[in-house]
């Protein structure tokens, strides 16, 4: 089939990186998938000619809201795969919600990448129930083997040795679901009290106004650094470098980055939020914190505890090959866009 693919394409975010597997997925079954992204559209009639220049015979749309919402009454079987943003913070605005309830009735399938987001989806839309698949996101790492850490250190403007250095790595795209400065106060205080500890926060500058607040607040915080965008091969490789991954959002569908580090085999702090503990189990396959202060106290006991930290690593590896192999996800992807052939009457 040739497949219409919405999904926002921001560089280097993880709707990006996930719309960029799914596609692979299904050109490996023999399909054509014109992936496009989603915010350079404003309206349905827009994809209506875009339907027809590029003949798609059916389409697909990563985040219900974004991209579903412009897949609707064009005639062509779609299915939509469930952001995370899209159930935890749209949902909760009545007119985005009606509109993505009547995304679902139309859509063939829908897939959500945990158990508990299925849940919320149906508590939200019971119409809905019988058309959600679970399959979570499957990881494949790919870190550049001649990354240079010194370099990047340098970059980073932290002039110490790399031996005894414990960087902590906070990646998201700079917007306040992510909320990267929860933690900046807390950590700066640690710093100074221990100065071959960093907080290093990787990502794109998605929202502008947002960013600038991040910037003006990290510029006057020791121990913190920024880092604009990497490639995913560097950025894989600065997760197998640094002492270990944080994530501090507000809500997340399923955090790549946290599976990426465990893939990797560097332990993972996350923030106490459904969506991380649907995968971070607390001292089994990371740390789970409520507040900075907790953060501190569980990221000293990182440091000052290897037994701790292997334990978490080969049991958040072990965690990765069970649930989130890279062949199943491929697998569902192939079966669910076999329910887009043949005409809607079917």
């Amino acid at each position: 089939m040739r497949l219409l693919f919405l999904a926002v394409l921001r560089p280097h975010t993880g709707n990006a990186v996930t719309a960029q597997r799914v596609r692979a997925h299904l050109e490996a079954a023999g399909h054509v998938c014109v992936l496009k992204d989603a915010f350079d559209f404003e309206s349905p009639s827009e994809i209506a000619n875009l339907i027809l220049a590029e003949n798609c015979e059916a389409a697909l749309a990563l985040h219900l809201y974004r991209g579903g919402r412009l897949l609707q009454g064009h005639r062509i079987p779609f299915g939509v795969i469930f952001g995370g943003t899209d159930v935890n913070e749209d949902a909760n605005q009545a007119e985005k919600n009606t509109v993505m309830g009547r995304v679902l009735e139309e859509a063939r399938f829908a897939v959500a990448f945990t158990e508990s987001m299925k849940e919320m989806a149906q508590a939200q839309w019971p119409h809905a129930k019988g058309k959600i698949y679970v399959q979570s996101q499957g990881i494949a790492t790919t870190p550049n083997a001649a990354f240079n850490w010194n370099t990047f250190l340098q970059r980073s403007e932290i002039n110490q040795s790399a031996d005894n250095l414990h960087i902590f790595l906070l990646i998201c795209g700079l917007r306040q679901v992510k909320d990267p400065l929860y933690l900046v106060d807390a950590f700066s205080a640690w710093h100074q009290e221990e100065p071959n500890v960093h907080l290093v926060i990787v990502g794109p500058e998605v929202d502008p106004v947002f960013t600038r607040e991040v910037k003006a607040k990290v510029k006057r915080a020791a121990g913190v650094r920024l880092i604009g965008e990497m490639p995913q091969e560097d950025l894989h490789a600065v997760v197998k470098n640094c002492f270990a991954v944080v994530n501090s959002s507000v809500s997340e569908g399923m955090s790549a980055a946290i599976l990426e580090a465990m893939d990797l085999e560097v332990p993972v702090l996350a923030r106490n939020i459904p969506g991380n503990a649907a995968m971070v189990k607390h001292e089994v396959t990371g740390l789970l914190f409520s507040n900075p202060q907790e953060f501190v106290h569980l990221a000293k006991r990182l440091v000052s505890d290897p037994a701790l930290e292997k334990e978490i690593v080969v049991n958040g590896r072990e965690y990765v090959r069970m649930y989130h192999s890279w062949q199943v996800e491929r697998d569902t992807y192939q079966q669910l866009i076999r329910k887009l052939e043949g005409s809607t009457e079917d």
